[in-house]
């Protein structure tokens, strides 16, 4: 058995993004390590907020549960501030993740890399998905700390557009809609940094088969109840649909040169 550590940006980002891969490998009795970079102090504010709550409080305690339901084994935050959309003023804040110094981070990356003696590390690619500032912040600081801690393999969590276009023609097909904007949203429009959403199929190495986990990466998500665009976005889909638009999972391995295959992280 092996030690996965995946590196995320916001407290959410862990099961939309990679949340079928660390149910597998947690029940499949790999060592799961949760990585998150920022506190998501900037994320969107409930109106059930108890006196003297904060929204990092509330969103650490459901990250604890989402991880629990995933089988995350040790959660770990590296305590950065959420460094907003591009050009937010958030992104100024001298310990937004933004600001942080690409050394010092990874160094603290690199320690846990070291102390779980990490088979497999995640990050994002190369525009974090879609052009957040953190998510590519992850990237940056993720490649350098698996340089620095020496470990093996790095793959890079990413979005197949090609297969957002197929699932938003065929959801278009069957009356649902298919993001979080509606009719209107595409998956070639620019996202915050101006590029379009994810990697094209052609330049993404691995598929990786989540579809027994589907449901608690569901669940997972349902935990983030604090954050009502997104999750229930992702709740409001159909069970059918959310399986077919979930049931994968893509990643960019570091060094790989062969074409998109059927494979898993631990090979």
């Amino acid at each position: 058995m092996g030690t996965l550590v995946c590196f995320h940006a916001h407290p959410d980002d862990e099961c939309i993004s990679t949340g079928g891969t660390i149910a597998r490998a947690a029940a499949e009795g790999h060592r799961v390590v949760l990585v998150m970079a920022t506190n998501g102090d900037h994320g969107e504010v409930p109106d059930d907020l108890a006196a003297g709550e904060t929204l990092v409080e509330r969103r650490r305690r459901e990250t604890a549960s989402s991880a629990e339901v995933l089988g995350v084994h040790r959660l770990v935050w590296l305590g950065y501030a959420d460094s907003g959309m591009t050009g937010w003023e958030q992104n100024d804040h001298e310990r937004s993740f933004f600001q942080a110094p690409v050394e010092e981070a990874a160094a603290a990356l690199a320690e846990v890399l070291r102390e779980e003696q990490a088979d497999v590390l995640t990050v994002y690619d190369w525009h974090g998905n879609y052009g957040h500032p953190d998510h590519i912040k992850v990237h940056t600081v993720g490649h350098r700390a698996a340089e620095l801690a020496g470990t093996p393999a790095v793959f890079e969590a990413t979005m197949n557009r090609d297969e957002m276009k197929r699932f938003f023609a065929e959801a278009q097909s069957q009356g649902v809609s298919p993001g979080p904007e509606g009719e209107d949203w595409d998956p070639d429009d620019p996202a915050d940094d101006g590029n379009p959403m994810g990697t094209p199929e052609a330049e993404i190495t691995h598929a990786v088969d989540v579809g027994a986990y589907v449901w608690r990466k569901k669940q997972a998500i349902t935990c983030h109840r604090s954050q009502v665009t997104d999750a229930g976005f992702f709740m409001s889909l159909p069970d059918d649909a959310f399986a077919l638009a979930f049931g994968t999972e893509w990643f960019i391995r570091k060094g790989a040169t062969h074409p998109l295959r059927d494979g898993w992280l631990f090979e």
